[in-house]
């Protein structure tokens, strides 16, 4: 596989999950001139990039230290892992965290009660369960202040 410049100096974005998050995401990343590798197990999920992504496409099990290999996991600045699965997501962000030293690791969370694992192992999560939740009561609160 072609890779972006010198191996040894971390400077691109894994993604893992290419479903709408994970495709915007790469997408916006790229527009912006980031390199991305997109890992998802699908290969049909890269229909969603834009045509103008510039990254590149890894069709694998980011589960699998060999497909992280591939993706040149030493050489990254950031792994974000969102796919649809906790147990998958929680994985590949500990073998980013603690395999490869990867400081900016990022992971999707769908059961809020399960935060407490991420947070053991210096993980940042996004729960969407817990974005709506903030978000409805800070609407509900401005609407009792009309």
């Amino acid at each position: 596989m072609m890779f972006f410049g010198n191996h040894r100096e971390r400077g691109h974005h894994i993604i893992v999950g290419c479903g709408r998050l994970g495709a915007n995401l790469a997408n916006t990343l790229s527009d912006e001139g980031k390199n991305v590798v997109m890992i998802d197990k699908n290969e049909g999920a890269f229909r969603k990039l834009s045509a103008s992504f510039g990254g590149i496409l890894l069709a694998g099990d980011a589960t699998d230290l060999a497909t992280l290999r591939e993706a040149q996991i030493e050489a990254a600045t950031a792994v974000i892992t969102v796919t649809n699965h906790d147990n998958t997501n929680i994985l590949v962000a500990q073998i980013a965290k603690e395999m490869f030293k990867i400081d900016q690791v990022v992971a999707r969370l769908y059961d809020p009660e399960r935060e407490c694992v991420y947070h053991e192992f210096k993980i940042a999560t996004i729960s969407p369960a817990t974005l709506s939740r903030k978000e409805i009561e800070r609407y509900l609160g401005e609407g009792a202040d009309r």
